[in-house]
């Protein structure tokens, strides 16, 4: 039974806790830089005794809280860690793909858990505070922040933090894990080759973004892929990509740049595809307007419980965005041709569950039809949208 989640560091005695603050003030208010020279005269300034031992384990301590991402810094470095979420000064969890685990970690209080959020943010350019309270970024080293400050967020300040993988999983890497069988596999293999259009939908955390990194390392390395993101997550084993990234306002108010906008640029650098990380929307209009100007092979992700949900979400998005029904529907049939649904399966690994194409029918009104589906065992299963898929294949 492997150890759990920050077992390793042991705790913060309380007698070296109840000495943290008192420095931490002292540091803030001379503005000096933290070594052991400054922790000791701090403590000395407030008649405590001076021991080796103490001097460095409370330099340890504020190290933590001001160094990368304080004490879940050894969080983020965990084999195979995708996300550190903190649910207030109690409950920080950890996902390496076997599920949610709890964590040893804690923070002594909810405004420890709201400094650190602060400084991320602030370390981003980025503003938090009750004026603002809620943050989502892109950190230095491509680790994905959020954030929520109580007492918006219950039981306290929230923080959730997606870490990027230094190199994109190969489909067959995906496929020796189980994320998919060989069948669906060898499908979507076929589905890049052939520039057929790609959505792919799912929940949070249930592996659009890294299915999709693996798909578009198979696009051929002559084309040119032009990728557009809120916040940067898609880096695929590709030589040729450019990625744009949206910008929110600054504390001004001004300097916003939104996908939609980015879209736009995107179709003016000859791009060979174009891949939306993930539509939530009106960027979903001129996404698909991409696709019907000659850009085959364009992919993006979606939020959507199923592949038959996908065409309901996209209407909504789009009908939001000012587009009629009937025209979302023409659009939707003429630009995207395989959707590819992502799951976790009971024991909380992620998986390509389902294989969908779209129908329309007499009505004008565009439809999911499963091709394949794969069951709780793992097993492939063909469905009616199978003959269409081949066909669809075949005639590219």
């Amino acid at each position: 039974m492997s150890a759990s989640p920050g077992a390793a560091r042991a705790p913060v005695p309380d007698s070296v806790a109840e000495l943290v603050e008192p420095v931490r003030e002292h540091l803030a208010r001379e503005g000096v830089p933290l070594t052991p020279a400054v922790v000791a005269a701090a403590l000395r300034a407030r008649g405590r005794p001076v021991g080796d031992a103490t001097v460095l384990a409370v330099l340890d301590v504020l190290r933590r809280d001001v160094v990368g991402a304080g004490p879940l810094e050894e969080l983020l470095t965990l084999d195979g860690v995708t996300d550190v979420l903190v649910n207030g000064p109690e409950a920080v969890y950890v996902d390496r793909g076997r599920g949610l685990e709890r964590s040893d970690v804690r923070f002594p209080d909810d405004v420890a858990v709201r400094r650190l959020a602060q400084r991320l943010a602030g370390s981003a350019g980025r503003r938090l505070d009750d004026a603002s309270p809620y943050v989502d970024l892109r950190l230095a080293d491509g680790t994905r922040f959020h954030a929520v400050l109580a007492p918006l967020s219950r039981p306290g300040t929230t923080i959730s933090l997606r870490v990027p993988r230094r190199r994109a999983f190969a489909l067959a890497e995906l496929r020796a894990a189980g994320s998919m069988t060989p069948d669906v596999a060898d499908v979507l293999e076929a589905v890049v080759e052939r520039r057929l259009a790609l959505l792919v939908s799912g929940g949070t955390g249930s592996g659009k973004t890294t299915l999709l990194n693996a798909l578009l390392s198979l696009v051929h390395p002559d084309e040119r892929v032009l990728v557009v993101e809120d916040t940067a997550e898609l880096r695929p084993d590709h030589p040729h990509v450019v990625s744009l990234e949206a910008r929110p306002a600054n504390i001004e108010g001004s300097g916003r740049v939104d996908l939609r906008t980015l879209v736009r640029q995107a179709l003016r650098m000859r791009p060979d595809r174009v891949v939306v990380g993930e539509v939530r929307g009106d960027e979903v209009v001129d996404f698909l307007a991409a696709l019907n100007t000659g850009h085959d092979g364009g992919a993006c992700t979606i939020h959507a419980n199923s592949t038959a949900d996908v065409v309901a979400r996209v209407e909504g998005l789009a009908l939001a965005a000012g587009l009629p029904q009937a025209a979302v529907h023409a659009q939707v049939a003429a630009a995207l041709d395989v959707l590819v649904h992502c799951d976790r399966d009971r024991r909380g690994r992620r998986r390509v569950s389902a294989v969908s194409v779209l129908e329309r029918g007499p009505d004008g009104r565009v439809h999911a039809v499963p091709a394949l589906t794969v069951d709780a065992d793992g097993r492939t299963e063909e469905h009616r949208g199978a003959a269409d898929l081949a066909r669809l294949l075949e005639s590219h």
